[in-house]
C-alpha cells in the first residue's frame, strides 16, 4: 500500500476509548493512511472503564506525522509529571503538520507548552481550565488555530475527525466516509451540552464532577508551575 497519510494517536492507561475510537475509525477509512497507536511500549493499556487497548508503535520509533492527536480521558493528568512523555509529546508534534487533541487531551498539549497563546477547547466542564496553560479558550466544538486543532467533549472527536479528514483526501471523500459510517446523530434528549441542558440535570451534575474538578485545577496548576520553570528547547 502507498501510504499518503500518517496518523498518530496517543494512548495512555485510563484514556476514554471513544476519544480515540471515534476519530481512529475516520482515519482508518481514509484511503492510504497508516494510523500508529503510541505509547512507551506496546504493551496492552486499559482505558478508564478497563477496556484494552494494544499500542503498536512506540513513542521513539514514531515516524513524522500528518496529525498528531492525544484523546482524553482522566489518565491525562496523572500524566503531567512525567518529563520523558512530555519531551516526547513535544517532540512528535515538531514533526507533526497537525497538533491536535479530542476532551481533556488538550491538557497534554498545554502541559508540553502548546497551547500558550492559542485558541482552543476541551469537555466544557473543564474548558476554562485551559487558561492555566495560556490558551484562550473556545465554546466552538471544533478550534483551528494554524496547525493547532482542538475539539470538545468525546462524541466530538468524530466531527474533529472528519474535519480532519476534508483536510487531508478532501471534502468529497470525507462526506462520503461521513455516509459510510451513518454519522446522522439524533439524539434522544437535548442535554448533551450545558447551553440547552436543563438546569437542574446541568446543577446535579457539576456538582457531582465538582471535587474531581478541584483537583483538576491544582493539577493544571503544578504543571504550569513546571512549564514555566523548564528549559526552552
Amino acid at each position: 500500500m502507498t501510504i499518503s497519510h500518517r496518523v498518530g494517536l496517543l494512548l495512555f492507561p485510563k484514556i476514554t476509548q471513544l476519544d480515540l475510537a471515534g476519530p481512529y475509525e475516520v482515519f482508518c477509512r481514509m484511503p492510504d493512511a497508516a494510523v500508529h497507536l503510541l505509547w512507551k511500549d506496546t504493551q496492552p493499556i486499559k482505558s478508564e472503564w478497563g477496556l484494552e487497548l494494544r499500542p503498536d508503535t512506540r513513542l521513539d520509533d514514531c515516524p513524522a506525522l500528518d496529525v498528531f492527536c492525544v484523546p482524553g480521558g482522566g489518565g491525562v493528568f496523572e500524566l503531567f509529571s512525567d518529563d520523558v512523555l512530555i519531551d516526547s509529546v513535544r517532540a512528535i508534534a515538531q514533526r507533526s503538520r497537525f497538533i491536535t487533541s479530542v476532551c481533556t487531551g488538550a491538557f497534554l498539549l498545554g502541559a508540553a507548552g502548546l497551547l500558550a497563546g492559542k485558541r482552543a477547547t476541551t469537555h466544557w466542564a473543564s474548558r476554562d481550565l485551559l487558561r492555566g496553560f495560556g490558551a484562550i479558550p473556545d465554546e466552538s466544538r471544533v478550534v483551528v488555530d494554524g496547525n493547532l486543532i482542538t475539539s470538545g467533549g468525546i462524541t466530538s472527536g468524530i466531527d474533529f475527525g472528519l474535519h480532519i479528514a476534508a483536510q487531508l483526501v478532501g471534502v468529497e471523500q470525507a462526506k462520503e466516509i461521513q455516509l459510510a459510517m451513518e454519522y446522522d446523530p439524533a439524539p434522544p434528549f437535548a442535554s448533551g451540552s450545558p447551553r440547552v441542558a436543563e438546569p437542574a440535570i446541568l446543577a446535579r451534575f457539576s456538582e457531582g464532577i465538582k471535587d474531581r474538578q478541584q483537583g483538576r485545577a491544582a493539577l493544571v496548576r503544578e504543571a504550569s508551575r513546571r512549564l514555566a520553570g523548564a528549559p526552552q528547547p
